[in-house]
């Protein structure tokens, strides 16, 4: 497992070298700068400005001291929020997308594995249908249109909540269950399928002939090896959700690291989005890692071997 692990490091940092190279490349290979929009400034400060951030050295100059300062930890000054750094852009506005992503992974691995065990357990029964339909819902309607329901509904109409901004618990409702809809639907999908599948397996007829209660079997048997699938979803669904969803932050107006993207994209400004993206790539990475890990230990007949030990 060690070995295993350090493995997995290794190729993590090296992913996240070569993420770094390529943001930076395509950055570069955009035509213009990220102050040409600025029409009221003279060519004199604009080339000031320029040099400033080195951006009138040679390529292969500004990718070496990008790489140098990325490996101290350094990922830069903003371009466009004066004498602001990134890292710490990035420090201000993570919590409001990692509150909003931890408690929309929350609710849909309860909410979908829910979802799953009773269609499963109830196949082609009216719970097996009722679930599948609201899976369905999930993945065929957007978030942006689920968002702006909720809008409507709870917040225009009903006027039960607040429609933008995340000013206590109640106002994680909304943004909460137009993020999960789609990660609710797959996981309920997914554990239903899966979890019927064990339901026909050789061990739990076994299980049965022992004499072991239905509830122990699904305890023991069904949902740990029915719910392995889900496990290894979410490894993406945890970077997808916890960087948070860019349209969602827009429509209820969370200052996330979302919106604080989006805008620096619009705005050219080269060292946010490359520190931003990068900060994104580090997190889905860790989380693969971690699903790895944690596949291997919900299961122990899964062993994390090496391909020459496969192969002896």
């Amino acid at each position: 497992m060690i070995r295993y692990s350090l493995t997995k490091l290794f190729y993590l940092v090296l992913s996240l070298w070569v993420l770094a190279s390529v943001t930076f490349l395509l950055m570069k290979a955009i035509p213009g700068d990220p102050f040409m929009s600025e029409k009221a400034v003279p060519p004199e400060i604009r080339a000031r400005l320029m040099a400033q951030y080195g951006l009138d050295k040679p390529l292969y100059e500004q990718y070496f001291v990008y790489i140098s300062n990325l490996a101290k930890g350094d990922l830069g000054i903003s371009m466009k929020m004066l004498d602001r750094e990134v890292g710490q852009t990035i420090r201000d506005a993570f919590p409001f997308s990692l509150k909003l992503g931890v408690v929309s992974i929350i609710v849909s691995v309860i909410v979908g594995i829910g979802l799953g065990m009773i269609a499963a357990l109830r196949h082609r029964k009216l719970l097996d249908s009722a679930s599948m339909v609201i899976a369905v819902l999930g993945v065929s309607v957007p978030s942006f249109v689920l968002a702006s329901f909720f809008q409507y509904i709870f917040g225009v109409k009903l006027k039960w909540l607040h429609v933008v901004g995340l000013n206590g618990p109640l106002d994680y409702i909304m943004p909460t269950l137009a993020l999960s809809a789609l990660p609710i639907a797959f996981i309920a999908r997914l554990t239903r399928s899966s979890m019927l599948e064990v339901l026909t397996a050789d061990y739990i007829k076994t299980a049965k002939a022992k004499g072991l209660s239905r509830g122990a079997i699904i305890r023991r048997h069904v949902l740990r090896n029915g719910i392995l699938p889900v496990v290894t979803y979410l490894g993406p669904l945890t970077a997808n959700v916890v960087t948070g969803s860019f349209i969602i932050e827009q429509i209820f107006g969370i200052g996330g690291l979302g919106k604080i993207f989006v805008t620096s994209i619009s705005n050219r400004d080269y060292s946010l989005i490359m520190g931003i993206t990068l900060f994104y790539g580090l997190i889905l990475m860790c989380a693969r890692f971690i699903t790895d890990i944690a596949y291997g230990l919900i299961d122990p007949r899964i062993t994390l071997v090496s391909r020459k030990e496969k192969a002896a």
